[in-house]
């Protein structure tokens, strides 16, 4: 059997690949219109359907790879009668190709083949958990097999069974030897955990050194259970099994990436999730949040009734009854104190519509801008930034744009772990050799691939990047051109940078000059270069002006306005940019016009028909002053826990303490929740429509998938109900409904109709004809010229204040298996995959203090203290600790600090001075 070349195709385009039809090839001996890139499966199904010819080995997101020859076809060139035959998958396609996809020749050779397959494959169809969606049994039935010809054999692999893992299994007794899993897990995630060990008859899968699955390096993403064409790897749900009567099309609520997700259900319980293959943002891939922690949707721990605390307990009550009590307490301090005692911290985790209503509510109804978010603790600092430089807080580029780049940039970010998929494609294009720069405290799993990794001081950006910025203005890399035509304020702000400390710099990062040096050159003399940045960027005191100065990169070396360029923030949670983009700030409406000004109050007025306060109202941290001080009455709470996750958690107590009445809406009991006066329980994102939008800024239709839980409202319905019960005249909560109110009122949302979002969603600004748009400030930006602001590195307070004393610096992060305070993930099988909060301590600093790897250790600041198990390990330098805040039993946030970004208010988590010392309590194995 002839073999060709492998070409690569765009495997997500389902045979349908690009350019332009200039030639013929034949199928059999009929004319059709070639495309450049294709190959003869490609060109075949473009014509006849994805089922015209058979295959086992192919799969949507994988490269041809031409296994297991089921694909085969016969090929001759038109006038020459010569055939011979070759698998359709790899073989590109020729002008003059003659194509004979069922010739006898082919289906003889295509029933061998199955023949021999099932000599070596257990029979048990009808037990068997993929039953009526096995891709073999399909593929038997297609080419003909009603007996097997050849002595049945005994399995090799009969006893291979693996069911170690809390989400994964296999029984490898049925593995054909496709290598889609093995594929799967290097093309699409980027772990290779699975491989093929033996040879010939004794082929088998095997999980990195011949492990189970749990104690192998496995990341759970279930990428290879999805693309297994038989059961031999599949999950505890049996997720492809036929068990489901519904299929839902909606959108993670996990992290910023968005990835679009197929939940599968019978009534009202969910039997298990897969990723769509024409998903553009995650390409039939997920992570093992997405994928697998959905059961808390119905947990025996979700709220089902509302609350009101009675003498120090809370007792349920009717939804009559709590909107009752909660519309006299409101409008009782809004008479006798005024609107501004009263605050409203709405939530990412929430819709775009369900966050426009909360705004709405707290301006319009209330009568006060004390309205914040989530956005607050991570990504305002980003926002502030990018309109002080650009005219626009939000990605100027969309994810897929990574395939074009020469070199990517990624700075106080773990993608593989805060953002799995977006960190994997990440991965796949650095290994496929584009280049790539790390700037972080910690050796992530991006540093292990990056040419450059920057592994400066918890606080330093702001003087690294200077230094990046000195060292292309001095290598002669500026893009003049671009600089002149596009922005303003660089001739002040280059006099500036060339009086740059160099020597100081240096010393305060911990970085050698020089490889900055070689950083800054990587990324000014690429051709195509564009940023990632996260939480390690914002969560500083700096923050706001570390965002600047990454546009400034983008900007000074002309990587603005086309593919493979541009400043990208990877968005903490789900819709951390919908509910920005809502109003959900104290000092701009919705669709970022500023409340302060006239002509935009009077915009707002005529819009909601009453009259607005035109003064900046409290941010989160100033609402817990405001609170401390009595001057805050009222604080309304939707979906965080700012108890755990919020910085200096007794400060935050004692705020709540001293507030009259605290309304907490949630779908679980929570820290923050034990000190509310009211819980109202509110559904999950599996139980609503709406939309959310992801970080490159598309609004993705969310669809409910099950009936909210008994007991539960959606969130919207929630705020519409208390708002026509204060006397607002709202109507019911309806996503495209409140779509077509939010696009009247924000300009970027003009053209967006609940009808027409599709399933890939829009990229805002939509313009009124429904045009989306995927690339920023092609031509000029936002504000019209980019704006050039030179800011020198200050030291933290926090380490000017507490270093004598406390001289190590603790840094927060995030791991894969939860979420930030993780009340989802806890409640599903990740949490035996991740039981507790660690501390990583470098070894030099463990042996200093007498700790050994499982230690119970102390941890303290000038705030309080911590005990919590020590895990030994380089990923730090000396002198730097890290750690999560997920796990509520330790609490973390106890000895987070109180400082902030000077600008924005973003708390910085990333630098807290500690001390250390073995904790009284007995060794942890």
């Amino acid at each position: 059997m002839s073999t060709t070349r492998t070409v690569k195709i765009d495997s997500t385009s389902n045979g349908h690949s690009t350019g332009i039809a200039s030639s013929k090839a034949y199928i059999n001996g009929q004319p059709y219109d070639i495309q450049e890139g294709e190959t003869i499966l490609s060109f075949l199904r473009r014509y006849h359907g994805q089922d015209f010819v058979p295959t086992l080995c192919d799969a949507p997101n994988l490269d041809p790879f031409g296994s297991c020859r089921v694909c085969s076809v016969d090929v001759g060139m038109k006038g020459n009668g010569q055939v011979k035959t070759v698998a359709s998958c790899h073989t590109p396609i020729t002008e003059g190709m003659d194509i004979y996809p069922h010739s006898p020749n082919v289906q003889r050779l295509r029933k061998n083949i199955i023949e021999l397959v099932l000599t070596d494959h257990p029979l048990d169809c009808l037990t068997c958990e993929v039953n009526g969606n096995c891709e073999l049994q399909t593929v038997a039935a297609q080419v003909g097999i009603r007996d097997v010809r050849y002595p049945e054999g005994e399995n090799h692999l009969d006893k291979k069974k693996d069911f170690s893992h809390p989400y994964m299994t296999s029984d490898l007794s049925k593995c054909i030897n496709c290598y889609r899993c093995v594929r799967a897990c290097d093309e699409v995630q980027g772990e290779m955990v699975l491989s093929m060990a033996g040879r010939g008859f004794d082929s088998h899968i095997i999980k990195g050194l011949d492990q189970s699955f749990f104690d192998s390096e496995c990341v759970s993403c279930g990428a290879c259970s999805q693309a297994c064409p038989t059961s031999a790897i599949s999950d505890i749900f049996q997720s492809k099994a036929i068990m489901a009567t519904e299929t839902t099309r909606t959108v993670c609520t996990y992290c910023g990436v968005g990835c679009n997700l197929d939940v599968s259900t019978n009534g009202d319980d969910i039997i298990s999730i897969q990723a769509p293959y024409d998903a553009e943002v995650n390409h039939g891939h997920t992570c093992l949040k997405g994928r697998y922690a959905f059961k808390f949707y119905n947990h025996e721990e979700r709220l089902r009734s509302p609350m009101i605390k009675r003498n120090g307990e809370f007792e349920e009550v009717s939804w009559d009854e709590v909107y009752d009590f909660i519309a006299e307490k409101l409008i009782t301090y809004k008479k006798k104190y005024g609107a501004d005692y009263i605050a409203g911290i709405s939530s990412s985790r929430c819709t775009n519509e369900e966050n426009y209503l909360m705004q709405k509510f707290i301006r319009a109804v209330i009568g006060t801008n004390n309205i914040d978010g989530c956005a607050r603790v991570c990504h305002s600092p980003t926002a502030l930034g990018m309109q002080r430089t650009f005219g626009t807080g939000a990605a100027t580029n969309s994810v897929k744009d990574m395939e074009v780049t020469d070199c990517m940039m990624v700075i106080g970010a773990n993608p593989t772990d805060a953002h799995p998929v977006t960190g994997a494609r990440i991965k796949q294009q650095v290994m496929k050799g584009t280049t790539l720069i790390v700037i972080d405290p910690r050796r992530t799993e991006l540093a292990r691939y990056a040419q450059h990794h920057l592994q400066l001081r918890p606080g330093t950006n702001v003087a690294v990047l200077n230094m990046m910025l000195y060292y292309i203005v001095k290598e002669g890399l500026v893009d003049k051109q671009f600089v002149e035509s596009r922005t303003e304020g660089y001739n002040d702000f280059v006099q500036e940078l060339l009086n740059l400390d160099i020597d100081k710099m240096e010393e305060v990062s911990g970085v050698q000059r020089e490889d900055v040096r070689a950083a800054a050159i990587a990324y000014a003399a690429a051709p195509n270069a564009m940023s990632f940045h996260g939480l390690g960027v914002t969560e500083h005191t700096q923050g706001t002006f570390t965002v600047m100065q990454i546009a400034e990169l983008a900007m000074i070396t002309g990587n603005i306005g086309r593919p493979g360029v541009g400043v990208n923030p990877l968005r903490g949670q789900n819709n951390v940019q919908g509910s920005a983009d809502m109003g959900v700030q104290p000092h701009q409406g919705a669709g970022y016009l500023d409340i302060t000004k006239s002509e935009i109050k009077s915009k707002y007025e005529d819009f909601y028909g009453v009259s607005l306060p035109s003064h900046v109202g409290y941010k989160i941290p100033e609402m817990f002053d405001a609170a401390l001080e009595g001057k805050l009455k009222a604080i309304w709470i939707i979906g965080e826990d700012v108890v755990q996750t919020d910085p200096n958690t007794q400060k935050v107590i004692k705020a709540l303490e001293s507030t009259d009445l605290v309304i907490v809406q949630e779908i679980f009991m929570t820290e923050t929740g034990k000190y509310a006066d009211v819980i109202l329980p509110a559904s999950s994102f599996l139980e609503k429509s709406g939309t959310f939008t992801n970080g490159e800024r598309r609004v993705q239709r969310v669809n409910a998938v099950v009936e909210p839980l008994e007991g539960t409202k959606p969130d919207g319905q929630i705020i519409v109900d208390i708002m026509n019960r204060m006397g607002y005249e709202q109507p019911d909560y309806t996503p495209d409904g409140m779509l077509e109110e939010i696009s009247q009122i924000v300009p970027f949302f003009a053209g967006i109709k609940w009808d027409e979002l599709g399933v890939n969603g829009k990229q805002w600004p939509v313009a009124p004809g429904g045009k989306d748009t995927q690339i920023l400030h092609q031509e000029e930006f936002k504000i019209g010229k980019g704006q050039f602001q030179y800011h020198e590195f200050r030291e933290t307070k926090e380490i000017e204040d507490h270093q004598k004393e406390f001289p190590y610096i603790l840094t927060t992060n995030r791991e894969l298996e939860h979420y930030n305070c993780g009340t989802m993930t806890r409640r599903t099988g990740n949490v035996d995959i991740l039981t507790e909060d660690a501390l990583m301590i470098h070894p030099e600093d463990a042996s200093r203090h007498f700790i050994y790897d499982g230690d119970m250790v102390c941890l303290e600041s000038p705030r309080g203290k911590v005990d919590i198990k020590a895990r030994i390990t380089d990923e730090v330098n000396p002198g730097v600790f890290s750690t999560t805040f997920h796990f509520p039993e330790i609490m973390v946030n106890n000895i987070t600090s109180d400082v902030h970004d000077t600008e924005a208010m973003c708390p910085e988590y990333k630098v807290v001075s500690v001390r250390i010392r073995k904790s009284k309590g007995k060794y942890k194995a």
